[in-house]
């Protein structure tokens, strides 16, 4: 698997490996952490959620400008880790959220989370500029996607490991207080505290009541009771809860401290064998003004098959993305997870990473030796064929369970709710589908943008690639809005439609972006 690869390449992937640890760690409890210390709504929290994960990726695009000018990939990478850790202390320090000093509190959280994005972006993309600088070399290029594809795999290592942290830390923090896990005690508890006895009703999108303030006192009783806390002083316990709660989140935040700076030990002591191709000293060619034109031409070119790829990334991430918003919402409101906490269902996705990567590697490396390679732009194409048939599995297990929107569901009774719950294969099967669509995808993609970018501007195109990234993470709000208002069936059908649509459209490029890379041609049936 690692044969005739540069030696460069396990290290950087180590580097970024506990970079991802520590992010993922942060990532998988964002929305749920927002809810629970401030009291925010869904709907906000995912905004804010959608804002600072689109964050990460425009500001690769000022890490790649900032690295392309200064012609420092490496120093900027170091800034970039130094940069994170410091959002991540901050993040770390258990404060509880009250009334008197949230104004203050939410907005040192929101800067925590620009300082985290604004290190990953001068960190991110400049890494996968330095691997792809790697392949360059023609005893390597060959082995381009392939390289990528392990990369990638070290990636999802630190995926797998980070959402099982926050749990447990959070469950050891609230048994050391005799206390026990409730994912939905910090929302009420926080209604509470805002309003008394006098809890408003939840109302639905059409006026009609869907739970009367009433019912959720009792509820926030009943709850109360089954963790372990005190219903003599319903105020102080409520504050005790989430205090305790948010603050075993908090000490999460540390690990993800400890990977910044694992990863920072991994690079410096490893950076020298990187390569430095924007310190090299430009050959001087005299060009004819037909040889200019033509290059001219070709980078051009180039730059068009960047940018249709990149409108196909914007799909792709808007839908794959949703596993940290209305995937991660509809694991804790239809599935049965009561041993399981619904952060730690985001380790499914990063675990199929590390298990399929291998096979499809064999695949297309048998398919090579066959004579029938699939070139890049038409993995991709299939990728979004494979994301659509995830929505579109999720879409008939919904409508045939009947589901109304999640709105109306948590509305229903818990008695009757429960039962009404599907298992977790539900999930297992969907994380499936979108995972071998994302190893057609992004691994794959960051391959793509290596072999067309100009060998000047590695940084600022791989930043593009993350922005692309970006535009989907900024419409993310949109599938917990559906999932909130609508029949959730329609909400993941619109998903599945919007990628066949994609992947329409890409196979109509196929050909362009072949002739565009220098990918080989096969005669391979368009049915593959």
């Amino acid at each position: 698997m690692f044969k005739n690869h540069p030696r460069g390449l396990i290290p950087a992937a180590l580097s970024n490996m506990g970079e991802r640890f520590g992010y993922y760690i942060m990532n998988a409890v964002l929305v749920l952490f927002l809810c629970s210390k401030f009291g925010l709504s869904e709907k906000t929290s995912t905004m804010i959620y959608s804002v600072f994960y689109a964050g990460i990726y425009v500001l690769s695009l000022v890490g790649g400008l900032i690295a392309d000018r200064l012609r420092n990939y490496k120093g900027t990478i170091t800034s970039g880790l130094i940069v994170m850790a410091s959002g991540y202390v901050l993040l770390s320090i258990p404060i509880l959220s009250t009334h008197e000093n949230i104004g203050w509190l939410l907005p040192l959280t929101c800067v925590a989370l620009f300082l985290i994005a604004f290190g990953n972006g001068l960190f991110k993309g400049n890494l996968q500029a330095i691997v792809g600088q790697m392949y360059d070399n023609p005893k390597y290029s060959k082995y381009r996607d392939s390289g990528f594809q392990i990369f990638y795999v070290f990636i999802n290592i630190g995926g797998l490991i980070a959402p099982f942290v926050a749990p447990l830390l959070r469950s050891w923090w609230l048994n050391r207080h005799a206390l026990t896990y409730n994912a939905d005690l910090p929302a009420l508890c926080h209604k509470y505290m805002t309003y008394g006895e006098n809890i408003p009703d939840v109302i639905d999108k059409t006026g009609k009541v869907v739970t009367t303030g009433a019912e959720q006192f009792t509820k926030l009783n009943e709850l109360i009771t089954s963790v372990g806390g005190n219903i003599s002083d319903l105020a102080a316990t409520c504050s005790q809860y989430l205090d305790v709660f948010n603050t075993g989140v908090h000490y999460s935040f540390i690990a993800s401290v400890a990977a910044m700076v694992i990863s920072l030990v991994i690079f410096l002591s490893t950076k020298k064998i990187f390569p430095n191709p924007m310190k090299k000293e430009a050959e001087i060619v005299n060009y004819t003004a037909e040889e200019k034109a033509q290059m001219s031409k070709e980078i051009k070119q180039r730059i068009y098959a960047l940018f249709a790829v990149l409108g196909i990334a914007v799909v792709f991430w808007w839908s794959f993305h949703q596993n940290g918003t209305s995937l991660s919402l509809f694991a804790r409101d239809f599935v049965v997870t009561k041993s399981i906490a619904p952060e730690i269902w985001q380790a499914v996705n990063p675990f199929f990473v590390i298990v399929l990567t291998p096979l499809i590697m064999w695949f297309f490396g048998a398919l090579g030796k066959r004579g029938k390679t699939i070139s890049t732009p038409r993995k991709i194409a299939i990728g979004m064929g494979i994301a659509a048939i995830a929505y579109l599995f999720l879409t008939i297990v919904s409508n045939l369970a009947g589901y109304p929107s999640a709105t109306e569901f948590k509305g229903i009774a818990a008695a009757i709710s429960d039962g009404l719950k599907m298992g977790p294969w539900v999930l297992i099967v969907m994380y499936f589908f979108m995972t071998v669509a994302e190893l057609f995808i992004s691994p794959l993609g960051l391959s793509f943008v290596s072999k067309v970018a100009p060998k000047n501007l590695q940084g600022l195109c791989q930043g593009l690639w993350l922005a692309a990234t970006a535009l989907g993470n900024l419409l993310l709000w949109i599938g917990p809005w559906m999932y909130n208002n609508w029949p959730i069936w329609q909400c993941w059908l619109v998903f599945a439609i919007v990628c066949v649509v994609s992947m329409s459209v890409m196979l109509l490029m196929v050909r362009w972006l072949e002739r565009v890379t220098g990918d080989k041609v096969e005669e391979i049936p368009e049915e593959a």
